[in-house]
């Protein structure tokens, strides 16, 4: 990059400030001469593949986020105490003090009307609202002990998947593909798929590449429609006019590249290549129609749906043509009991018919084919629920919760983690982590860990500092690694 432009973006207000009154003509004369002498980078391939820095466990990833926060208490951590307790009023000490989305005063507590039982070799105990996840509780990682600040959904979205509550930041699939790259060059290395046609609290910014260049950023594909919005031919170009057109684009942008070596040029060269080689793979591998009916049934997968089954059986499809982070979105998690939907009876019951067993599906389905060893799954929510009553709803017949950042579970599945394992335990009554602590920072840095990443040293520099995903915290979880 020309040095005149990479110093500029290093300043902020404060270095300008400071160093104003100390530049001196001959400075500036100098910086002009120095802009004038460099060389230039050369533009190059920022999807190339680049080796992981330490030994890899997993070569990529696909994180499925509930977008709300699902009901933990209901689906793995299994509270006797809690149930025994059900309508007595909230200890005073597990909630004074403390605020709370939608409920003040002394709530009830409301243990799980869900049944559990143990599965697998590990006896993970998980409730009758997940029987397909039973199924495959042996490849599963149970994190029981996650926690975050966060109680709202977008802040506590964007300090899961950007390591900061504050729009502005990378998002971890952007830092994966930043520091990996891609492995296919005619499909982006960090897709966006969307289910229950809203997209997260936390929108775009959730898969945005903030300050670094935005060729690392997710790229949203449908599963209805033209899989990626604006990538065909507009009326009246054909695929020959399209090639001139960018090579014309091309040829403007490497001149610009040459004289000012701006990261953004190189970005817009490798973009505009990047969509014409889509407008054939694309369509390919977004067909599911091509699978087998016995593959369709067991996701519950429909061709030409939008649903959370289609979209992880195109992960799937995704991760065998080379896709490094496939990251899928599904919403209606919210479970307050403020409509029939939120109940976490028969609300959850049906939103987990949808959901758990295109997730087994994808598991085994991984399995069979060999992919399982090397890629690594996340399923979970930005936060958990209440052990309470949500207060709005609390003297209705529909049962609902409050958000809850103290405490919730998530499971891992695949390469590098303990299979039919569970790590961490919460109180008897679910308030807070006993044991087995693990932030949402630590969680960034172990799937970096899986990938051969170190979350310490993967950093971009920005006005000044270098960034990171877990900004200044975080450690491996040590305990959950094969």
């Amino acid at each position: 990059m020309d040095p005149h432009l990479e110093t500029l973006q290093q300043q902020t207000r404060r270095h300008f400030l400071r160093s104003a009154g100390q530049f001196s003509v001959g400075a500036i004369a100098l910086e002009a001469l120095l802009g004038q002498t460099s060389a230039s980078a050369p533009v190059g391939n920022p999807f190339a593949s680049k080796p992981a820095p330490a030994p890899a466990k997993v070569k990529r990833v696909i994180y499925l986020h509930m977008s709300g926060g699902p009901p933990h208490l209901d689906i793995f951590d299994y509270k006797p105490e809690l149930v025994k307790r059900n309508g007595q009023n909230a200890p005073d000490e597990f909630v004074k003090g403390k605020t709370f989305a939608f409920t003040s005063g002394v709530p009830k507590l409301m243990g799980t009307p869900r049944t559990f039982t143990q599965h697998g070799d590990g006896g993970i105990w998980m409730s009758d609202a997940v029987p397909n996840f039973q199924s495959v509780a042996n490849e599963m990682c149970v994190i029981k002990s996650m926690f975050t600040e966060q109680f709202n959904h977008a802040p506590a979205e964007l300090l899961l998947f950007t390591g900061s509550a504050r729009q502005g930041r990378p998002s971890m699939g952007s830092w994966v593909t930043y520091g990996l790259g891609s492995e296919n060059d005619n499909l982006p290395g960090f897709v966006v798929l969307i289910s229950s046609g809203v997209q997260p609290s936390g929108g775009q910014s959730c898969w945005g590449t903030g300050f670094i260049p935005s060729v690392f950023q997710g790229v949203q594909c449908r599963s209805k429609g033209d899989p990626v919005l604006y990538v065909s031919d507009p009326p009246g170009m054909d695929r020959n006019l399209r090639r001139k057109t960018l090579d014309a684009l091309r040829d403007l942008n490497e001149t610009q590249a040459a004289e000012m070596g701006h990261p953004e040029t190189a970005t817009r060269i490798a973009q505009y290549e990047l969509a014409f080689r889509m407008q054939t793979s694309v369509p390919e591998v977004m067909d599911i129609s091509r699978e087998p009916k016995p593959v369709l049934e067991d996701y519950g997968a429909v061709p030409g749906d939008s649903s959370f089954a289609n979209n992880c059986l195109l992960a799937r499809r995704l991760l065998e043509q080379g896709v490094r982070f496939v990251h899928l979105f599904d919403w209606g998690w919210d479970f307050h009991g403020t409509g029939a939907g939120e109940d976490i009876r028969g609300g959850l019951t049906e939103k987990m018919k949808r959901t758990d067993k295109p997730v087994a599906a994808l598991i085994r389905d991984l399995r069979q084919r060999g992919l399982l060893d090397d890629t690594l799954i996340i399923w979970g929510g930005e936060f958990g629920r209440t052990p309470f009553r949500e207060g709005r709803t609390a003297g209705g017949d529909i049962l609902g919760r409050d958000h809850f950042p103290d405490a919730f579970s998530l499971f891992l599945a695949g390469g590098g983690v303990k299979h039919g394992f569970s790590h961490g335990e919460t109180d008897e009554l679910g308030f807070s982590v006993a044991t087995g602590k693990v932030h949402v920072h630590d969680l960034q840095a172990t799937i970096l860990h899986l990938l051969g990443l170190d979350h310490e040293k993967l950093t971009y520099r920005f006005q000044g500092r270098d960034f990171r995903l877990t900004d200044v915290h975080g450690k491996v979880v040590q305990e959950i690694l094969a």
